[in-house]
Protein backbone atom coordinates (compact mmCIF):
# COMPACT_ATOMS: atom_id res chain seq x y z
CA UNK A 1 0.00 0.00 0.00
CA UNK A 2 2.86 2.80 0.96
CA UNK A 3 4.82 1.92 -2.56
CA UNK A 4 1.39 2.51 -4.16
CA UNK A 5 0.33 5.53 -2.57
CA UNK A 6 3.90 6.96 -2.71
CA UNK A 7 4.00 6.66 -6.16
CA UNK A 8 0.74 8.21 -7.02
CA UNK A 9 1.75 11.23 -5.03
CA UNK A 10 5.33 11.40 -6.16
CA UNK A 11 3.91 11.26 -9.60
CA UNK A 12 1.54 14.56 -8.80
CA UNK A 13 -2.08 12.22 -8.02
CA UNK A 14 -4.09 14.84 -6.68
CA UNK A 15 -6.92 13.94 -4.30
CA UNK A 16 -5.39 10.32 -2.82
CA UNK A 17 -8.00 8.44 -1.22
CA UNK A 18 -7.74 4.97 0.07
CA UNK A 19 -10.33 2.20 1.35
CA UNK A 20 -10.03 -0.29 3.33
CA UNK A 21 -12.29 -3.00 2.32
CA UNK A 22 -11.39 -6.06 4.34
CA UNK A 23 -14.53 -7.90 4.99
CA UNK A 24 -16.65 -5.89 2.68
CA UNK A 25 -15.69 -7.66 -0.57
CA UNK A 26 -13.40 -10.72 -1.54
CA UNK A 27 -12.15 -8.45 -4.71
CA UNK A 28 -9.51 -6.96 -2.55
CA UNK A 29 -8.27 -5.82 0.65
CA UNK A 30 -7.80 -2.41 0.08
CA UNK A 31 -8.78 0.50 -2.58
CA UNK A 32 -7.37 3.13 -3.65
CA UNK A 33 -8.93 6.16 -5.75
CA UNK A 34 -6.96 9.22 -7.35
CA UNK A 35 -7.31 12.20 -9.86
CA UNK A 36 -5.32 13.30 -12.81
CA UNK A 37 -6.01 16.46 -14.34
CA UNK A 38 -5.93 14.99 -17.77
CA UNK A 39 -6.38 11.61 -19.88
CA UNK A 40 -2.56 11.95 -20.58
CA UNK A 41 -1.73 12.32 -16.94
CA UNK A 42 -4.37 9.40 -15.88
CA UNK A 43 -2.40 7.27 -18.31
CA UNK A 44 0.74 8.54 -17.08
CA UNK A 45 0.18 7.96 -13.44
CA UNK A 46 -0.99 4.11 -14.55
CA UNK A 47 2.02 3.44 -16.48
CA UNK A 48 4.24 4.86 -13.75
CA UNK A 49 2.67 2.72 -11.18
CA UNK A 50 2.44 -0.32 -12.88
CA UNK A 51 6.67 0.19 -13.57
CA UNK A 52 6.83 0.94 -9.88
CA UNK A 53 5.50 -2.78 -8.86
CA UNK A 54 6.65 -4.45 -11.38
CA UNK A 55 10.43 -3.49 -10.47
CA UNK A 56 9.93 -3.06 -6.47
CA UNK A 57 7.64 -6.38 -5.93
CA UNK A 58 8.41 -8.65 -9.07
CA UNK A 59 4.74 -8.52 -9.99
CA UNK A 60 2.45 -7.20 -12.75
CA UNK A 61 -0.33 -5.12 -11.85
CA UNK A 62 -3.69 -5.82 -14.22
CA UNK A 63 -4.93 -2.81 -16.50
CA UNK A 64 -8.09 -1.79 -17.81
CA UNK A 65 -8.56 1.61 -19.61
CA UNK A 66 -5.46 3.35 -20.64
CA UNK A 67 -6.20 3.44 -23.40
CA UNK A 68 -8.91 5.68 -23.08
CA UNK A 69 -7.84 7.69 -20.00
CA UNK A 70 -10.49 8.59 -18.54
CA UNK A 71 -10.49 5.73 -15.54
CA UNK A 72 -7.90 3.22 -15.17
CA UNK A 73 -7.93 0.31 -12.86
CA UNK A 74 -5.28 -1.55 -11.77
CA UNK A 75 -5.79 -4.65 -10.34
CA UNK A 76 -2.47 -4.94 -7.81
CA UNK A 77 -3.86 -7.97 -5.73
CA UNK A 78 -4.84 -6.98 -2.42
CA UNK A 79 -5.07 -3.50 -3.65
CA UNK A 80 -7.18 -2.31 -6.81
CA UNK A 81 -6.28 1.71 -7.78
CA UNK A 82 -8.63 3.62 -9.35
CA UNK A 83 -7.22 6.49 -11.23
CA UNK A 84 -9.87 8.86 -12.95
CA UNK A 85 -9.86 12.22 -14.68
CA UNK A 86 -12.04 14.72 -11.72
CA UNK A 87 -14.97 14.56 -14.05
CA UNK A 88 -15.79 11.08 -14.44
CA UNK A 89 -14.66 10.48 -10.77
CA UNK A 90 -17.46 13.20 -9.62
CA UNK A 91 -19.60 10.82 -12.01
CA UNK A 92 -19.24 7.30 -10.86
CA UNK A 93 -18.41 8.49 -7.16
CA UNK A 94 -16.58 5.34 -5.87
CA UNK A 95 -16.12 6.90 -2.59
CA UNK A 96 -19.44 7.19 -1.48
CA UNK A 97 -20.30 3.70 -2.73
CA UNK A 98 -17.84 2.49 -0.55
CA UNK A 99 -18.61 4.71 2.45
CA UNK A 100 -18.92 2.31 4.80
CA UNK A 101 -15.33 0.61 3.84
CA UNK A 102 -13.92 3.60 5.91
CA UNK A 103 -12.33 6.31 2.97
CA UNK A 104 -9.70 8.09 4.41
CA UNK A 105 -7.04 10.41 2.53
CA UNK A 106 -4.31 8.10 2.13
CA UNK A 107 -1.80 8.67 4.45
CA UNK A 108 1.97 9.35 2.85
CA UNK A 109 5.04 7.61 3.99
CA UNK A 110 7.81 9.81 5.85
Amino acid sequence: MALIVSTLDAEKAEDIVQIDLRGKTAVADHMVVCSGRSTRQVSALAEKLSERLKDRLGRSARAEGKGQGDWVLLDAGDVVVHIFRPEVREFYQLEKMWQDGSPAPATRPG
